[in-house]
């Protein structure tokens, strides 16, 4: 106890001066100094993929590179990884880090007999095709579009004399570095990468007697993780804005997975902010319909009143805006007209679509009037929902369109489920995917609904993915080049040879946020978690466990979180043990 009370002076001593430190810092820096809400950690390569050289004459002992590093040279030049070009070949190494991330590499060169800077060249990509190719120009046609748009990912620079040096702001999991200077050494004690990332806690979990599903479960959580930098991105490597459409699957994922996030509102006052009526989130009509609709989704969730009452003056003018788009029921939406990449060609489709969001957002408007006591919102709201239910267009046997139309009745749930589960995982898209699903639960398709995801989104996994993507079609993964291999000449490459519209070939994105709807569905519908009442003070737990013979899980509320765990009994009936916060009511 003496000690203690010894080292307690100590203690306050240092903070103060801590303290003092800080403050001169700031002052230093006036107006200027913002905190970065982003931690960074460094990452070793797990695997050395590729190298130009295997006879130790242009690439020398280049397994050190898989070693830890403490992150200081030393003026010892031994043991380390020597980069040697000449006239007839150029020393190059390709490294694997294990899993996709966003930021940068470091490159620690050691001590040499010149101290002139080394020239190289670094390639970062999220699959080996995209780190081993040119960075191309986007404009001409039949390229494979390996863009340094938005962020960097092919570059030269000069390494120092006995230093560091950091470069590269993207999405990746692979790097390739080339030696350009010929007749010189370049001896590196470290090729590091630069992960940053937000620190906070999965406070949602998912565990199965799938395996596969509980991969799946992860990866979209990750996928949305890497999202959240000092906003909610929809990919982190092209892009790198916020699209409000994409940000619905995100931020279903992060009420599952991370709860209340900063990022989320912080995201939707950038939209609000950015976006003077009458104009269009994006440019694109669907987006303000998202907009809306993702209002009361987070509310639901979170419960923040006095944030969704912040959004009621862009509301009570964003409404009308829409109603006036409404004519005889039927919704004329100008501005970008779209709901997701496969569907953006087909016009029909598109109507449809717009049709259900349009409805879907003026049932979510009426709710959010109804919460902050707005009556007359809430009567406009509920005029042209009512309008818009007379007009029932088809579904176009499109999955994208029967999914939205279920969702808000104006087709049956089991004329939708035929039309989504008509040839399985074909013709599933990443971002509309996640209604799909919902689509799939509301017709009481649950064990068909993890029988999709295990077959579309595994597959994800099984050509070597870390997060999911932007865009997949499930029918060229048939014997496809896997994203962690070298390209075969000849066999279809998953990420250089497909795509279309702004992801084709390599500039398509392997981490996008909307394509994690797979977690929150899990959550939702096999655990059976959901939210009934804003705050989360009402929750219905009702498991579908269809062929699983046990599921577990947390799901993280404003007032603590929520445990349970489903197995399934000899007789086929499920026993539940269920731990909730004080002050949840859980609805069995």
């Amino acid at each position: 106890m003496k000690k203690i009370f010894l080292i307690l002076p100590l203690i306050a001593a240092l903070t103060t001066h801590a303290t003092a430190q800080s403050n001169i810092l700031k002052n230093q820096f006036k107006q200027g100094l913002t905190q970065d809400v982003i931690t960074r950690s460094y990452v070793t390569p797990v695997k050395i993929l590729w190298q130009s050289d295997t006879e130790g004459k242009q690439v020398i002992n280049p397994e050190v590179l898989l070693t830890g590093y403490e992150g200081q040279l030393s003026t010892s030049g031994a043991g380390m990884c020597v980069l040697r070009s000449d006239d007839n070949r150029q020393a190059s190494i390709l490294l694997d880090f294990g899993t996709e991330l966003y930021g940068g590499i470091e490159i620690s060169a050691a001590i040499r007999g010149v101290k002139d800077p080394v020239k190289v060249r670094v390639r970062l990509g999220e699959s080996v095709s995209e780190a081993m190719s040119d960075a191309i120009d986007n404009s001409r046609p039949g390229m494979q579009s390996a863009t340094n748009e938005h962020s960097l990912r092919d570059f030269t620079l000069e390494i120092p004399w006995l230093g560091s040096i950091e470069i590269g702001n993207s999405g990746f999991r692979f790097a390739r570095i080339d030696l350009l200077d010929k007749g010189v050494d370049l001896p590196i004690r470290a090729v590091r990468a630069i992960a940053r990332y937000r620190d906070i806690p999965y406070l949602g979990s998912f565990k199965s007697s799938d395996e596969r599903l509980n991969k799946i479960w992860e990866t979209g959580a990750y996928t949305v993780h890497l999202n959240m930098q000092d906003y909610l991105w929809d990919g982190i490597k092209r892009d790198r804005l916020v699209w409000v459409g994409d940000m619905h699957p995100e931020v279903m994922t992060i009420n599952t997975v991370f709860g209340d996030n900063d990022v989320v509102k912080k995201s939707l006052d950038f939209a609000r902010n950015t976006t003077p009526l009458p104009g269009w989130m994006n440019g694109i009509s669907s987006y303000s319909l998202w907009w809306i609709i993702l209002h009361r989704d987070y509310y639901l969730h979170q419960g923040d009143l006095a944030y969704l009452k912040e959004q009621q003056a862009y509301l009570k003018k964003l409404v009308p805006q829409i109603a006036a788009k409404v004519s005889d029921g039927k919704e004329n939406l100008d501005g970008g007209r779209f709901l997701d990449w496969p569907t953006a060609k087909n016009d029909e489709v598109i109507h449809s679509g717009l049709q259900a969001l349009s409805l879907l957002a003026m049932e979510a408007g009426a709710d959010i009037a109804g919460w902050v006591g707005d009556q007359e919102l809430k009567k406009l709201c509920t005029t042209t929902a009512n309008a818009l239910k007379k007009h029932r267009p088809s579904d176009q046997g499109n999955k994208q369109a029967a999914a939205l139309l279920s969702l808000v009745d104006l087709i049956s749930p089991k004329k939708a489920a035929e039309v989504i589960l008509k040839e399985g995982a074909n013709g599933f898209a990443t971002f509309y995917g996640y209604y799909m699903l919902e689509a799939l639960a509301k017709a009481g398709k649950y064990q068909e609904a993890m029988d999709i995801i295990s077959d579309y989104w595994g597959a994800m996994l099984d050509l070597g993915a870390t997060t999911f993507w932007e865009n997949f079609e499930y029918a060229e993964s048939v014997n496809a080049l896997p994203i962690d291999q070298l390209p075969i000449s000849g066999k279809f490459n998953i990420h250089a040879d497909g795509g279309d519209h702004c992801y084709i070939g390599l500039r398509g994105s392997l981490c996008h946020g909307w394509a994690s709807g797979p977690t929150s569905w899990l959550t939702s519908h096999v655990l059976g978690i959901k939210v009934l009442e804003p705050g989360s003070k009402v929750v219905q737990i009702r498991p579908n466990l269809g062929k699983l013979q046990y599921a577990e899980g947390t799901y993280p509320t404003p007032l603590g979180t929520i445990k349970v765990k489903h197995v399934k009994q000899a007789n086929g009936k499920v026993a539940s043990e269920i731990e909730a916060p004080e002050g949840i009511k859980i609805i069995r």
